[in-house]
C-alpha cells in the first residue's frame, strides 16, 4: 500500500470512529414501524457447532463452550468482520430452539454493551450495514422473552447505527461492501420509528451505483460471481422491502436485477452451484436458486457468456470456462491468474474444478490458490499467465495479465464448440495459448485441444531466444485437471487412460492423444468452512514445447456402460462445518 493510500485508510478508519461516537449519543428509534419478512438463509450444522462453542471463521476455529465470542481475541481482519457482521446470527436462527436463541442473544446483547458505544471494529458502513439487516430479519427470534430494558437496549442501538450508516455510507468501497451499506440503510429506514428520511436518499444512492457498478450485461468488475450473487441478493431483498411499504423500486435497481439474473444463470452448474473463480465460491446451499426465484426473472444470456465467462451445457453436463482476461487494478485484489479453466459438472457431482479460493487458509495458500497451476488449465514453465504485483489496500492486485483474449463460440458437428485463446505467456516466451473445447449433444462427450503457437515474426523470435536457454530440451509445459474430493481416480489401460467414478455411480473415462506424459498426482480443494484444504487428485498431461506449434489433444467420455441418466440417490456425508 502507497504512502498516500495509507493515510487514506487511516483518515477513514478515523472519520467512522468520530461518526460512530456521535451517532450513539442520540437517543432514536424506539420500536418498528413495519418489519421485512426474514430472508436470510443460515446453516443448520453450522448454528449447532456454535451453540457447542466450536467457533469457526475465516479459517480459525475457537473451541469455547460457555465462552463469549466478544471474550475471544480475533486472529485477522476476516475473523473480526465475520464476527462484528452478524451474519453467523442466520445459523443460529436456522437451529431455532431455545438453546439458540438464548445464544444468539447473549452475544448480541454482549456486542450492545462492549461496542455499542461507537468503539470497536465493527463500525464500518458495510460492516454496519450487513449487521442492520441480520438484526432486523431476526427481531422476532431475537426479543422473544426479553424485558423492557433488553428491547429498549436494542431499538437504541438500531436507531445509533442507522444515524451512523446514514452518515458514512459513501466511505464504503464501490461494489459489495456499498451495497451491503445501502441496502442495510433502506431496510432499516423503512422499519425503525424516526428513521423514514434515510429512505430517499439511500434509494436514489442505490440506483447511482447499480447504474454504475452493473453494466449491460449484468457484469461486475470483480468477475467474482459469488459476489455478484451476493449483490444481486441484496438488490432483491431491497426490492422486496420497498414493494412492501408501497414506494416500488427505481428503474435502475430493477433493471439492475434483470441484467444481473440471465448472468447468474449461465454461471450455474448443473448441481445449483455457482462455477468458483476469482474469488468466489459456489454459494450457500439454496442461495442461488432462492434468489433467482425471488427475482422473478426469466431466461439466461442467449450465446452462452456471461461476465466473461462461457458456458456448454448438454444434458445433464455443464462446462464454464474463464474466458475473459482478469480483473485489473483495484477490482483484481482477489482475481485469480485462472485465463482459459474451466469447471465441469455432471448432474449433481462436480467432476472438473478449480483449486477454489484460499483466504479463509491464511495468506500463503490464498496466494497459492491465485495462481495458474491451481486451476484447470495450461502452466507454461511453471509461471501463471497473470503475476501477483502491487497492493489494492490488504490485498495483492494482479499485474501483467493477458491484453487478449479472443473467443468464439459455435456449433461444431454434433456438438457446441468453444475456441479461445490468451497471450499472458507471449511476451515472456513468444507463445499464444489456445483452447477449442467439444461437448456432444447429450452432454456424454468432451473433446479438448491445448495449443501452444507462436503467431508472428517477432513472437517466434521470442520463443527461439527462450528455446536456445533450454539448450533445445523445450519449454516445459502441464495441463492440469483438478478433480473434485469425492472423485475416485485411477490410472487404467498401462497408464494411457484415467477412469474417474462419481458417488452417482457415473464412470467417466480421461485419454490424451500420447505425445504428452499423464500422471495422477496429489492436490487440494480450498473450501469455506473446513479447517484446512480437503485433499484430492489431479490429472496431470506433461510435455515439452519444441515448436512453433505444439498441440495436446484429450478428451473426458462417459464409459459406455454408464446410462444416458442415472437418479444420483446417494447422500453427501452429513459433516459438521468445523471438521476438516
Amino acid at each position: 500500500m502507497s504512502d498516500p493510500e495509507k493515510r487514506a485508510a487511516r483518515w477513514t478508519r478515523f472519520m467512522n470512529h468520530v461518526h460512530a461516537r456521535r451517532a450513539t449519543a442520540a437517543r432514536p428509534a424506539t420500536g418498528f414501524v413495519s418489519r421485512p419478512e426474514p430472508r436470510t438463509i443460515g446453516s443448520f450444522a453450522r448454528g449447532r457447532q456454535l451453540m457447542a462453542g466450536n467457533i469457526l471463521f475465516a479459517g480459525h476455529l475457537f473451541q469455547a463452550p460457555q465462552t463469549s465470542l466478544w471474550d475471544l481475541d480475533a486472529p485477522d481482519y476476516a475473523f473480526a468482520d465475520m464476527a462484528h457482521g452478524f451474519s453467523w446470527l442466520d445459523d443460529l436462527a436456522a437451529v431455532g430452539d431455545t438453546q439458540a436463541r438464548a445464544c444468539a442473544q447473549d452475544w448480541l446483547w454482549g456486542w450492545i454493551a462492549r461496542f455499542g458505544g461507537g468503539r470497536g471494529p465493527g463500525w464500518t458502513p458495510d460492516l454496519s450495514g450487513r449487521r442492520l439487516i441480520r438484526w432486523i430479519n431476526h427481531a422476532l427470534f431475537l426479543l422473544a422473552g426479553q424485558e423492557k430494558a433488553g428491547s429498549d437496549a436494542f431499538f437504541l442501538s438500531l436507531g445509533q447505527q442507522t444515524i451512523f450508516l446514514g452518515r458514512r455510507w459513501q466511505a464504503s468501497r464501490p461494489g459489495l461492501p456499498r451495497f451491503e451499506a445501502l441496502t442495510g440503510l433502506i431496510y432499516a429506514g423503512l422499519a425503525l420509528e424516526g428513521m423514514q428520511r434515510h429512505v430517499g436518499p439511500a434509494v436514489q444512492a442505490l440506483a447511482r451505483e447499480c447504474a454504475a457498478q452493473i453494466d449491460e450485461h449484468g457484469l461486475l468488475p470483480t468477475r467474482n460471481p459469488e459476489e455478484l450473487l451476493e449483490v444481486f441478493t441484496l438488490l432483491t431483498w431491497a426490492s422486496m422491502a420497498l414493494e412492501e411499504a408501497g414506494m416500488g423500486t427505481s428503474s435502475e435497481h430493477q433493471g439492475a436485477i434483470e441484467r444481473i439474473a440471465p448472468t447468474l444463470r449461465t454461471l450455474r452448474h448443473a448441481d445449483g452451484g455457482l462455477a468458483r473463480f476469482h474469488g468466489g465460491g459456489r454459494g450457500l446451499e439454496g442461495r442461488l436458486d432462492h434468489a433467482l426465484a425471488a427475482s422473478g426473472v426469466k431466461g439466461s444470456q442467449p450465446d452462452g457468456l456471461a461476465m466473461g465467462f462461457a458456458r456448454l451445457s448438454a444434458g445433464r453436463t455443464t462446462l464454464i470456462v474463464d474466458a475473459s482476461a482478469p480483473p485489473s487494478g483495484r477490482a483484481s485484489s482477489n482475481a485469480h491468474a485462472s485465463t482459459l479453466a474451466f469447471e465441469l459438472t455432471s448432474g449433481r457431482r462436480p467432476l472438473i474444478v478449480n483449486c477454489g479460493s484460499g483466504d479463509t487458509f491464511g495468506a500463503e495458500w490464498r496466494r497459492a490458490g491465485r495462481a495458474t497451476p491451481s486451476h484447470s488449465a495450461l502452466v507454461l514453465d511453471g509461471r501463471s499467465s497473470a503475476r501477483l504485483g502491487g497492493s489494492a489496500g490488504r490485498q495483492e492486485m494482479l499485474t501483467d495479465i493477458p491484453r487478449q483474449v479472443p473467443i468464439e463460440m459455435s456449433q461444431a458437428q454434433g456438438g457446441l464448440r468453444f475456441e479461445g485463446g490468451h497471450d499472458g505467456y507471449e511476451r515472456a516466451y513468444g507463445l499464444t495459448h489456445a483452447r477449442i473445447l467439444e461437448m456432444t449433444f447429450d452432454g456424454r462427450g468432451i473433446a479438448g485441444e491445448d495449443l501452444l503457437i507462436a503467431l508472428d515474426d517477432s513472437a517466434k523470435r521470442r520463443f527461439d531466444k527462450t528455446l536456445d536457454a533450454t539448450q533445445l530440451q523445450g519449454i516445459p509445459f502441464d495441463i492440469r485437471f483438478h478433480l473434485h474430493p469425492e472423485v475416485d481416480v485411477a490410472l487404467d489401460m498401462g497408464g494411457t487412460a484415467v477412469s474417474m467414478a462419481l458417488r452417482s455411480g457415473e464412470i467417466w473415462v480421461f485419454r490424451s492423444n500420447g505425445h504428452c506424459e499423464m500422471t495422477v498426482e496429489p492436490s487440494v480443494y480450498l473450501e469455506r468452512g473446513r479447517l484446512k484444504p480437503r485433499a484430492t487428485k489431479q490429472i496431470v498431461l506433461s510435455g515439452r514445447a519444441m515448436e512453433y506449434a505444439t498441440r495436446t489433444r484429450w478428451s473426458l467420455a462417459k464409459a459406455q456402460d454408464t446410462p444416458i441418466s442415472i437418479r444420483d440417490l446417494a447422500q453427501d456425508a452429513l459433516m459438521p462445518a468445523a471438521e476438516d
